[in-house]
């Protein structure tokens, strides 16, 4: 049943194996069983014969574990949660803390529609109905001897969907450990507590973390002695100093450039890379290369952007601080250097190969024959790539394509 309510709601799913017939989590029978497995590493004859023991004993280890920090133990336990009505930028929050799977509605094949008692504005709906409209013309005109006009629906509606609110409610199957779901709360309350509420931005973010952690607590899913936060960490998608980052290309790197939220949201799912983002001062907002070379368009779209502007659009850009290491990143070109990719993160992923390339070779790196091999367009003219569809779009395969 399709939760229809305004706010955030989260249910369990039945794989969880510590789950209550009510649905909330059956956090004492999980406690027990990591305090079993935190004994592995102690006894001779392994899991089988601890399990077995008594009852005081585990909650002896139980005790040792919850109060000395040593709490990776209770990350044996995932919890696999329905998460509803979750504002994007939140799923982005959780998404960006790295430890989790998670199955995400899309964009991209979903229509955007404002319900009754919807986070949703009037104006978002007409802009995304309007821009739907003219991206569908655009698109044919373009491309309609390439894409059927399924195809270019979806594609329409990856890209009207800028405008609409990064505090749109999405729904996702997110999965994540018993200790990790117990950080992230902590985090969250940390970001609460702490962060001013400047703007309406972090008013309303700091108003959905707390329907978040009220949630789980109501799942009985938190855990005091797992939300004490003793190393002081905190939520790493935001960064106010990620402009001071230096740029670096070598066995690792680092980089900085402007992209949108829905960009990021892309960006992030490369787990075995960093991202965080800055906010910018001056607003600027993303242009679908579709219409870049019709002005008058261009104009429309700016004036749109920002007659929305107060309720943050998807299509509203930030600063990204990307850092990692050179096999991961290849790995990321890999996946979105690809005609199936979105448009701009595939954009932003060949201009940072190419800055890349040209900072080895000017250093004489011994990387820089390696990177060569990627540089000659999609991921299917990579020698150590197969591709197990081809597109038969060239504009694809070159990345010249403008949707």
């Amino acid at each position: 049943m399709i939760n229809k309510e305004n706010k955030i709601r989260i249910d369990i799913l039945p794989n969880t194996i510590f789950l209550n017939e009510d649905g909330t989590y059956n956090q004492d029978n999980s406690i027990i069983f990591s305090g079993q497995v935190a004994g592995v590493c102690y006894d001779k004859e392994g899991f089988n014969h601890i399990k077995d023991e008594s009852l005081e004993k585990t909650e002896r280890r139980v005790n040792l574990t919850l109060n000395n920090g040593h709490h990776s133990v209770y990350d044996h336990n995932n919890i696999s949660l329905n998460l509803q009505n979750v504002p994007k930028i939140l799923a982005m929050i959780i998404n960006n803390e790295k430890q989790y799977t998670t199955s995400e509605k899309s964009a991209r094949y979903t229509p955007v529609i404002v319900e009754d008692d919807s986070k949703l504005t009037k104006a978002e709906e007409e802009l995304y109905n309007k821009w739907l409209e003219i991206l569908k013309i655009k698109i044919k005109d373009s491309y309609g001897n390439v894409f059927n006009d399924t195809k270019i629906t979806k594609l329409a509606q990856e890209n009207a969907r800028y405008f609409v609110t990064v505090f749109m409610p999405t729904q996702m199957v997110y999965t994540t450990s018993f200790r990790q779901i117990n950080y992230i709360a902590s985090w969250m309350m940390k970001y609460i507590e702490e962060t001013p509420s400047k703007d309406e931005f972090t008013r309303k973010l700091k108003e959905a973390m707390k329907e978040f952690v009220s949630e789980l607590n109501r799942l009985n899913i938190l855990e005091d002695r797992l939300l004490q936060n003793e190393k002081e960490r905190g939520l790493s998608l935001f960064n106010e100093n990620a402009h001071n980052r230096e740029t670096h290309f070598g066995d690792v790197y680092s980089t900085l450039y402007k992209g949108s939220f829905a960009e990021y949201a892309q960006a992030q799912r490369h787990r075995t890379i960093s991202y965080e983002l800055e906010m910018l001062e001056d607003k600027e907002y993303f242009v679908p290369p579709i219409i870049e070379d019709d002005e008058k368009l261009v104009k429309e779209w700016l004036k749109d952007m920002q007659s929305v502007q107060n309720i943050n659009p998807q299509g509203e850009k930030v600063l990204i601080s990307e850092r990692g290491n050179y096999e991961d990143f290849i790995l990321k070109c890999k996946e979105r250097l690809c005609s199936a990719a979105q448009l701009e993160i595939m954009r932003q992923t060949r201009d940072t190969l190419m800055e890349y390339k040209e900072a080895l070779e000017e250093k004489n790196h011994y990387l820089k024959d390696d990177i060569k091999k990627y540089t000659k367009g999609a991921r299917c003219t990579f020698p150590d790539f197969k591709c197990p569809s081809d597109c038969n779009f060239k504009e694809g395969k070159t990345l010249t394509r403008k949707i």
